[in-house]
């Protein structure tokens, strides 16, 4: 199960994240999203499990809970939209 993981603080980085999940299952990948310019991070990401009933116990006990006084907001991904339309102002 794809997790997606959002309202991170800038300074956790995927070792950390990994380590957070892990004590519900194994982890097979963590990547956290980071802006394509200034190379920081955008403040989510993402945890794959391979074990759905881990990953599911996961989300409903990390969803609010608090890493670096940030009240992460955790739940299944979902698959991304294709949005070819991009906004210009």
């Amino acid at each position: 199960m794809n997790i997606y993981v959002g309202n991170l603080s800038y300074g956790v980085d995927e070792s950390q994240l990994k380590g957070i999940f892990e004590q519900y299952g194994e982890v097979s990948s963590v990547k956290i999203i980071n802006d394509k310019f200034t190379g920081r991070s955008k403040g989510f990401g993402f945890v794959e499990m391979d074990d759905d009933d881990a990953a599911r116990q996961a989300i409903e006990e990390m969803n609010g809970h608090s890493v670096d006084n940030r009240n992460m907001v955790v739940n299944e991904a979902r698959p991304r939209t294709e949005n070819r339309e991009r906004r210009r102002y």
